[in-house]
């Protein structure tokens, strides 16, 4: 693996900072205690517009679909970069769940469904979701899925229940999962690309939530009777949770790439506060206990940052990097949080106002260590792949 980055990725590197720094930071206090979906997504079609005219948009998807083509290992320099700010991952259109549906319908949808769905999600015209999280607890354990689409003739009939679906309040569509067939278990799920406004289908609550950055909040969301055709389904019937991998493995280390930047700005926040103020006759910074806090802190992130770049790479190579991406998950989330604890702790009484922008940092990257697999189940899944290698040796 080659630790070195071309000429192009550092300029490109360069013009992002300046960008979320000159551009995206500016706007931040518009959002942060916001509910208006209408007033998020007008802020994100201007910054998306910005963006664009400083060739910054869309790194992680091909030329064809209006990105920069960049590929993992090169995106997550780029995504860091952009994570210094909530509003910077939506400003490139690489923010979730968008980011990860773009990412599976390239890899399954047809060409149809291409049109009506990839491109304009790209060109971030729409927003959408993807509801597999249910009451009943299928999300960290898929096993659970109750949601039920039965074949009646030439339709499927949709019923069920999902909730915590991230930015399903104003979602032009969502991507679906449904049990198909209960002998197959586990391999008895599809998925369904269905549009908001169709029959059977709506948004029931916007619940409150700790964190405010995911423009249409983390919803419940019901289908009663909802019903769709064959056109509806992405890729085949029965095959919704290896698809689902083609989704999570990636998403999961994306999320990483963006949240391991809130922890760094959060850092830098706290360097430039240290240095700055003064304690007990010396500045904040040559006190020991603010050194340690510091130093831990730049070590952690980049190791962190070196898992990151290395899943990505395996999955430059093609390798699935299940295990690798599980492993980031795990450690970069509890990276992000000790870091933007640290740096709050080094802010003191600052840090808890929203005069500094910590306190909705730390608020935001608290919940990465639950969504997308809370740490628990990751490390029970790593563990399982270990004792599984030692029983086939």
């Amino acid at each position: 693996m080659d630790f070195t980055h071309s000429p192009e990725l550092l300029a490109l590197k360069d013009r992002t900072r300046a960008f979320i720094d000159g551009v995206v930071i500016p706007r931040e206090q518009e959002i942060w205690n916001s509910d208006d979906t209408a007033a998020w997504d007008a802020l994100r079609a201007e910054l998306q517009a910005a963006a664009r005219a400083a060739g910054v948009y869309l790194p992680q998807m091909e030329h064809e679909w209006g990105g920069l083509g960049l590929n993992w290992r090169d995106t997550s320099v780029i995504f860091e970069e952009a994570g210094r700010s909530v509003l910077g991952i939506q400003a490139i259109n690489c923010a979730a769940p968008d980011e990860g549906n773009m990412h599976m319908l390239e890899k399954i949808a047809t060409p149809a469904q291409k049109d009506r769905y990839l491109r304009p999600l790209a060109a971030g015209t729409v927003r959408s979701c993807f509801a597999m999280t249910e009451p009943g607890g299928a999300g960290a354990d898929p096993a659970l899925l109750s949601t039920s689409a039965e074949r009646r003739g030439s339709k499927w009939v949709i019923n069920g229940k999902k909730h915590f679906i991230s930015g399903a309040e104003g979602a032009a569509f969502v991507i679906l999962m449904a049990k198909t067939d209960e002998v197959r278990g586990r391999h008895g799920a599809t998925m369904f690309l269905i549009d908001a406004g169709h029959p059977g289908f709506r948004v029931t609550r916007r619940p409150p939530v700790v964190d405010r950055s995911f423009i249409g909040g983390h919803c419940e969301i019901e289908f009663v009777n909802c019903e769709v055709s064959d056109e509806a389904i992405l890729g085949e019937a029965h095959k919704g949770f290896d698809y689902a991998q083609v989704r999570l493995r990636p998403a999961r280390l994306t999320h990483c790439m963006r949240w391991l930047g809130g922890a760094r700005r959060a850092i830098e926040i706290a360097t430039a506060y240290a240095v700055s103020r003064q304690s007990f006759g010396q500045r904040l910074a040559d006190h020991q206990a603010v050194q340690w806090l510091l130093a831990d802190s730049e070590i952690e992130m980049h190791a962190a940052r070196l898992m990151i770049w290395q899943a990505a790479w395996l999955l430059d190579q093609g390798e699935k990097a299940s295990q690798e991406t599980s492993m980031a998950k795990v450690f970069v989330s509890e990276v992000v949080n000790r870091v933007a604890d640290r740096a709050m702790q080094i802010c003191g009484a600052q840090s808890v106002s929203e005069d500094l922008p910590l306190a909705n940092l730390y608020r935001e990257t608290r919940n990465f260590r639950i969504y997308d697999g809370p740490t628990e189940v990751h490390k029970m899944t790593i563990a399982k792949r270990m004792i599984r290698n030692a029983e086939n040796m």
